[in-house]
């Protein structure tokens, strides 16, 4: 484990995993990166909260708050995309050998609907992922 692509969104389940990658980066003295994706809708007329990037810009310098009182320098990555799909995307571009997200607990219904970000890092990703609940 070298390289930890930590996938983060303010959220409790988000604080857990990076407290969970934390704890192996010092482990294993690997790198960092945090990564918050403002996602994109084609076609959709007004904005979610979460389609702003300034949501997304704080909870990058949060990430990188916490993981400094930890002693850990991190990069931070905001790219725009589908969410899974953009992780996925960065984690294989940056040669990432593993992704740290926290889930959200959803049930069946929503996951229809949203789309469980989690869920579908862990079954498409070529990293080793890491689900925190």
């Amino acid at each position: 484990m070298k390289r930890i692509l930590l996938a983060y969104d303010g959220g409790e389940p988000a604080k857990r995993a990076l407290e969970t990658a934390a704890t192996l980066a010092k482990k294993f003295d690997a790198l960092v990166s945090v990564i918050s994706v403002v996602p994109f809708h084609a076609g959709r007329i007004g904005m979610d909260v979460w389609d702003d990037p300034t949501v997304h810009e704080h909870h990058l310098e949060e990430a990188r708050s916490l993981l400094a009182l930890q002693g850990i320098e991190a990069e931070l990555i905001e790219p725009i995309g589908q969410p899974a799909q953009t992780i996925e995307r960065i984690a294989r571009d940056g040669a990432f050998d593993t992704v740290i997200v926290g889930s959200r607990g959803l049930g069946a219904i929503s996951r229809l609907f949203q789309g469980s970000v989690s869920g579908h890092v862990a079954t498409h990703s070529d990293a080793t992922v890491v689900v925190v609940r």
